[in-house]
């Protein structure tokens, strides 16, 4: 299944607010479960470098 394209160059780049909007994008994509295992896994996650590539697992990000 092919990834929901995401926004997310040129946005704020706290981890937090880059969360949340890939988050809404699963979300809109029909994607729920999906954006709650990645808001786990992020929250999880022991760098900034792992949470953004945890978010590239889930969206393609533009």
């Amino acid at each position: 299944m092919p990834k929901p394209k995401c926004k997310l160059i040129g946005e704020d780049g706290n981890i937090f607010n880059l969360m949340g909007i890939a988050s809404r994008i699963l979300k809109k994509a029909g994607l729920r479960e999906e954006a709650e295992e990645m808001i786990k896994r992020i929250q999880n996650s022991g760098s900034y470098h792992e949470a953004l590539g945890i978010i590239m697992e889930y969206v393609e990000v533009e």
